[in-house]
């Protein structure tokens, strides 16, 4: 069954027989896993341990005039619930899949499960205390500890992960993978897992039965080979995973042979992409019709707790940050009328959501006679149809160089955040000019809010190409949770501190 070996292709075997054994290193998968685990588990013993005994010291020891005093402490009460609570808590953190390899370091969801887990714990306590009346123990106790066990918790696997991140650079964490099907789908899977070294992937090459083997494709991944050698393949490469592009089996038969092959395996994992991946980005549903499972497209990428959260994630920043930074609006605001004359703030017309168009704020960076000055760099004007952007713009006034080097000039998008128009967090603004560069991807472009930061702040702003910056948007709509909203909103400031990109 199998191809008879070239030149080339043995030399393609050598480099990722190579290739695997310094990913493996000496340890195996698994080992690395079960040790994990195992730090996992003494992670969350000890921040689940310590926040019991900072609740208690804060709520007892301390003279904080929040709390009444004035109270009989049963101090023995307190230590027999620890005691039942902290194997409970771990226990609820076991079912929810907080130490379940496939659950973890894929993304922000870990932390939602650490709250989700936190939250079961204190209601736990709160039901038996409903059901036991001589149970009585502080409500102010409980608060803090079930603040104190989420912190904890999350700062702990927060670093933790931090830690396998680095180790992925390494070889460590990898798991060997191949996507079956080299059509636009299975390319596209492949760009997004290579893009996130995170994703602890390691992308082998393709299964194609219409590519020769040695094809070298996106990012010189090979063919590894067709469909009817996949066994040969997942024994010669020690492959763990395997990533189906449906879209590329035309054949129902034999979609269904490779999961009745290794769907059940111990030690393959088989993942099925929707077959709209390179296209839809919102979300897919899957709902029951008489018994029948139906995919549907989601119309909006936002809805429900979603959209809520991210309203209040909006606003709780959005008025405080207007309120402080007013002394300094009011500062860029006369240094641009003083620089140079025209208005101080700039509208640019942008697509909002369900394609609707919005001026967004801006302080003005730019000479009004911007065209005329352009018309004698013929250079610059191809750079600007191709990128949008201008490494060195010469209609920037001194005051605009500025401070678009601090990204000052987008503060004004406060405003449009209050206006419903945009959000802090989304993908970039564009105008209705660029939306034909996003060909496949505008339908989903138009279902969540353009955002003021994004994945395209923090990696990199104008130095990351047009094409990465429709991936990075897409990636964005296509993963959005509250929590990336937040961890890139943490990021966001060192971005802006370390200047890259900005101009």
């Amino acid at each position: 069954m199998g191809t008879t070996p070239t030149p080339s292709n043995l030399h393609l075997e050598s480099s990722l027989r190579s290739e695997i054994i310094k990913v493996t290193r000496s340890v195996s998968s698994q080992a690395q896993w079960r040790s994990y685990t195992a730090v996992l588990l003494i992670n969350d013993f000890l921040a689940i341990s310590l926040a019991f005994w900072l609740a208690y010291e804060v709520r007892f020891e301390l003279p904080l005039g929040i709390f009444y005093h004035n109270l009989r402490i049963n101090q023995a009460l307190y230590q027999g619930l620890v005691i039942f609570l902290i194997p409970t808590w771990l226990l609820i953190f076991y079912l929810l899949g907080l130490y379940d390899r496939q659950k973890l370091l894929g993304g922000t969801q870990e932390y939602s499960r650490v709250f989700n887990g936190s939250t079961i714990g204190i209601l736990l306590v709160i039901a038996a205390g409903f059901l036991e009346p001589d149970l009585v123990f502080s409500r102010g106790w409980l608060l803090l500890a079930w603040i104190f066990a989420f912190l904890f918790t999350a700062i702990g696997r927060f670093t933790l992960r931090r830690v396998v991140y680095a180790l992925r650079k390494r070889g460590y964490f990898l798991t060997p993978a191949v996507i079956i099907g080299a059509n636009n789908e299975g390319i596209s899977l492949a760009e997004q897992l290579m893009m996130w070294k995170t994703s602890g992937f390691h992308i082998l090459g393709f299964i194609d039965k219409k590519l020769p083997m040695g094809t070298s494709l996106i990012n010189n991944l090979p063919v590894l080979g067709k469909v009817e050698e996949l066994d040969e393949i997942v024994q010669r490469y020690k492959v763990e995973e395997i990533i189906l592009a449906s879209s590329a089996i035309s054949s129902r038969d034999k979609m269904l042979e490779i999961f009745q092959r290794y769907g059940v395996s111990g030690n393959v994992n088989v993942h099925m992409s929707s077959g709209l991946y390179e296209i839809i980005t919102t979300g897919l549903t899957v709902k029951e019709f008489a018994y029948v499972p139906l995919v549907g497209v989601n119309k909006v990428r936002l809805n429900g707790f979603d959209q809520l959260f991210k309203f209040i994630l909006d606003y709780a920043i959005t008025i405080p940050a207007l309120i402080l930074l007013l002394p300094l609006l009011g500062g860029i605001a006369l240094a641009v009328k003083i620089d140079s004359p025209g208005p101080v703030i700039y509208r640019r017309r942008v697509m909002g959501i369900n394609g609707r168009q919005f001026d967004a704020y801006k302080f003005r960076t730019m000479y009004m006679n911007g065209d005329e000055i352009l018309k004698d760099h013929p250079e610059l004007q191809a750079e600007l149809a191709r990128n949008f952007k201008l490494k060195n713009d010469p209609r920037l006034t001194r005051v605009g160089k500025l401070i678009r080097k601090w990204s000052l000039d987008e503060l004004p998008q406060f405003i449009n955040v209050l206006k419903r128009e945009m959000s802090l967090v989304g993908p970039r603004i564009i105008t209705p000019e660029e939306v034909e560069r996003y060909t496949k991807w505008d339908m989903n472009l138009m279902t969540v809010r353009p955002g003021i930061t994004g994945l395209w702040q923090v990696s990199g702003r104008s130095d990351v190409t047009y094409e990465e910056r429709v991936r990075l948007d897409m990636y964005y709509i296509r993963n959005w949770s509250i929590w990336l909203d937040l961890q890139l909103l943490f990021r966001t400031v060192p971005a802006v501190i370390k200047k890259r990109g900005a101009y």
